[in-house]
């Protein structure tokens, strides 16, 4: 096995990759805090709702799209279209009085979220609101283009689910105009919240979407949607316009679930880091009898990869529960919206729809400690783990790290064979505690300088007592 060069780049222990020993320590799985509600109906186009929320942080400030919707006028008449033939835009809903409906929102701090007036989309004979997209085609996914050589009128880039998937662009975010008539993909199912970026490790755009995992594990092609499980697909393409065949994601043996929106992001602050935060829907399950909607109730679960294809499902429990509010337990009841946000130097903001379907729908922000996804813990008793061989460069070792005021983190470094290095041993370390995002640790004779010991190959033993470690980098 090679032996993995991590440079300087942020290690979080979201699976056990790195991970050869484990001695009374275990990881973790935190849970976000509730936080308060940063975008609720208020406007006659929010009526019907909002969700779908798509966030992150640009020149100094926080933009944020959602989905809207207004109430219907009256019943729908007719059938909903088939499907075109050729699938090319077929804006059969113009005369429709629920179209898709998205609108803009912007923060300075990610708490306090304005709906500016835009004056950009006629809403029922006026302008003055803050909805960016009024038309066929629902579930927008923006996302701004990074690439230098884009055109400036197509900056922005998003998709829309319209029985296919449809590409949009814009110069801004706000004014977006259909890339063309044909879709980007039309491989169906795609009812779902399917998101779109550009990967910087590929450096190729992609999509995540709605996917057909084939039945339970134990019983293949059994299911209840299309014979199957809800699942994710990612597709890849150069261009945004040309693309691959669809992949579904794989979580290797781990048992087969329903997801039914991803809200996949690439961590910023670890290199290589994909996030996923799938709806997980148990259908089987009916707290409120004759809902008109059907059966089944929600929660957010939480996964992570190393390569946007494979994604370790450690922790099968939920990353976010439906809680003790009762308009959350029913079918859809919360998702967890695509972004995350540094809100301050010691905190990351998500967001989350809840109480769908119900007058008190809305997007509510919740709040986990930087890096605060995973930790290694050990209780009073004390514990430790070793890591795998490895290759760093830097000076220095960085940890997140909080302890009790009796607790305590201390490190060794070790030769490839696992004997302790002269002068970095657990004697040596530095009996670090307290409460850091990112703290240093050092050694009685080194101060906290390892810069000697940078590009050999190094293992690392850690050992806890009453504390949590959440990530490390050398810098």
């Amino acid at each position: 096995m090679p032996v993995p060069d991590i440079g300087t780049d942020r290690q979080l222990f979201l699976d056990e990759a790195m991970i050869v020993d484990l001695d009374g320590a275990a990881r973790r799985l935190h849970e976000p805090v509730r936080r308060e509600r940063i975008i609720v109906p208020e406007h006659p186009w929010e009526e019907e709702g909002v969700s779908y929320m798509v966030t992150w942080e640009e020149a100094g400030r926080f933009r944020a799209w959602y989905r809207a919707g207004a109430r219907e006028a009256g019943p729908r008449t007719g059938p909903r279209p088939e499907p075109q033939p050729d699938w090319t835009w077929n804006d059969h809903n113009q005369h429709n009085p629920v179209p898709g409906l998205y609108a803009y929102a912007e923060s300075t701090d990610g708490i306090h979220w304005e709906k500016p007036t835009l004056n950009r989309v006629d809403f029922e004979g006026s302008t003055a609101n803050n909805l960016v997209w009024h038309a066929t085609g629902n579930n927008m996914s923006p996302f701004r283009d990074p690439n230098l050589g884009v055109p400036d009128d197509e900056r922005y880039k998003a998709i829309v689910r319209h029985q296919a998937v449809f590409g949009l662009v814009s110069p801004d975010g706000l004014d977006w105009r259909l890339l063309r008539q044909q879709p980007l993909l039309t491989d169906r199912p795609f009812d779902s919240h399917n998101i779109a970026f550009f990967d910087e490790r590929l450096g190729e755009y992609v999509i995540y979407s709605r996917g057909v995992l084939d039945g339970a594990r134990e019983a293949p092609r059994e299911g209840p949607f299309w014979g199957g499980l809800r699942w994710v697909r990612r597709w890849r393409s150069k261009d945004f316009r040309t693309w691959s065949a669809g992949e579904l994601i794989d979580c290797g043996d781990t048992p087969g679930e329903q997801f039914y929106t991803n809200a996949c992001i690439p961590y910023d602050r670890a290199p290589s880091t994909y996030l996923m935060f799938p709806s997980r829907f148990v259908q089987e399950r009916e707290p409120i009898p004759d809902w008109p909607h059907g059966p089944g109730i929600s929660d957010v679960v939480f996964l992570s990869s190393r390569d946007g294809l494979h994604f370790d499902r450690s922790f099968m429990e939920a990353f976010v529960r439906p809680g003790p509010d009762p308009d959350n337990w029913h079918e859809r009841g919360i998702y967890m919206e695509r972004g995350l946000l540094h809100t301050s130097p010691t905190e990351m903001s998500l967001y989350g729809m809840e109480n769908w379907r119900m007058p008190s729908v809305a997007i509510r922000r919740y709040a986990l400690r930087t890096d605060g996804f995973v930790s290694f813990h050990a209780g009073y008793g004390g514990g430790a783990f070793t890591t795998r061989p490895f290759v760093f460069a830097g000076n220095e070792l960085e940890l997140n790290y909080s302890t009790s005021a009796v607790g305590h983190v201390k490190v060794e470094l070790q030769d490839e064979s696992g004997a302790a290095l002269n002068g970095y041993s657990l004697t040596d370390s530095q009996e670090l505690f307290g409460d850091e995002i990112a703290g240093a640790i050092g050694w009685r004779d080194d101060g906290a300088n390892i810069g000697a010991l940078a590009g050999q190959i190094v293992r690392m033993r850690v050992e806890l007592r009453d504390a949590d470690l959440f990530a490390f980098r050398f810098r």
